[in-house]
């Protein structure tokens, strides 16, 4: 080899790793777009954990990454006005949570990478073409299994043995609460129970439904995880001590803000994975050749304090199982 050749080798070489920190340094575009009010603790707290695994990854806000919010306003079609708003400002990669959410977003753009977090059944709503290849412009993480709502039942009766008839406070609108009520259907006559449906679109529907429902007894709940339930937590915890009546949740956080008993996976593990996601896409991989993974962390979290309230005794069995126990 010329010597000349030689020192443009050497120099194209040594180029290459400043080019690749130019490319971390260059200021990135991500959207956020979240189901839930600003001021929501849970929803927080996983873009806490979005961000710090974000800098963990070396991007930084408003060093080399800028990160542009949208929040769940009340008004009507906030999800897709909000979806619109995002897209027109040409993001590199869009986080999605729920699939409401992915809805709008599917609606608007083809083309902007989107990591979704907390949407149930991604492939049967059209977002992906299957989980170990997602095929298009979305990828992420799948935040229940239908079946687990047979869980739901199976863990109000055992906390519950004498309740005859359990509401299941679900959106009808939503393909994930389809398939939470029709899991628990599947399993309700075995475990002796008569279900209604109860719920609706709003807080009011909630409020009314689940009031006219306690009227009867031997009554129990079940709380589907869909964001109508997870928007009015409180009001569901409230009206559940209210009327006296044993409740299953999907999610922990309901139990530490005194909920009776709870079995789901880990809210906020999740938005970390996503971060890892949305860092090999701002990288150039496709969320095409990404696949889509589900939960691997579930927790069972129960409220003595909850149980006591509503004269109810824990088994033994049923407190050794636990991942945490409020007291």
């Amino acid at each position: 080899m010329r010597r000349r050749e030689f020192i443009g080798l050497l120099g194209s070489t040594a180029a290459w790793p400043i080019t690749a920190r130019a490319q971390l340094d260059r200021m990135r575009r991500v959207g956020v777009l979240m189901p839930y009010s600003k001021e929501n603790p849970q929803a927080q707290a996983r873009i806490a954990a979005f961000l710090q695994e974000l800098q963990r990854l070396g991007w930084t806000t408003d060093h080399n990454l800028q990160i542009e919010y949208r929040w769940d306003t009340g008004e009507p079609n906030s999800n897709q006005k909000a979806a619109m708003e995002l897209v027109a400002l040409s993001p590199d990669v869009i986080l999605a949570t729920a699939t409401p959410v992915m809805v709008a977003l599917q609606q608007t753009t083809h083309t902007v990478p989107i990591v979704f977090v907390q949407v149930a059944d991604p492939v049967s709503a059209g977002f992906i073409t299957s989980l170990a290849k997602p095929g298009g412009n979305a990828t992420g993480f799948t935040n229940i299994e239908y079946e687990i709502g047979a869980k739901w039942l199976e863990l109000l009766k055992e906390i519950a043995p004498q309740l005859t008839r359990v509401g299941v406070i679900r959106d009808p609108f939503v393909t994930a609460s389809i398939g939470q009520y029709g899991a628990i259907q599947s399993v309700a006559r075995s475990f002796g129970v008569e279900l209604s449906p109860l719920g609706g679109q709003d807080a009011s529907a909630i409020e009314r439904t689940v009031t006219e429902f306690a009227q009867g007894s031997n009554c129990g709940l079940i709380v589907l995880a869909v964001p109508l339930t997870i928007n009015n937590h409180d009001l569901i915890i409230s009206l559940a001590a209210r009327h006296r009546l044993p409740t299953t949740y999907p999610y922990r956080y309901f139990v530490t803000d005194g909920g009776l008993v709870s079995f789901g996976p880990d809210t906020i593990d999740p938005y970390r994975h996503a971060a890892g996601y949305v860092d090999r896409i701002l990288k150039g991989e496709k969320p095409a050749d990404l696949p889509v993974q589900g939960p691997t962390k579930y927790e069972l979290a129960i409220n003595l304090k909850t149980a006591k309230a509503l004269d109810l005794t824990v088994a033994n069995s049923l407190l050794s199982r636990a991942t945490e126990l409020i007291e």
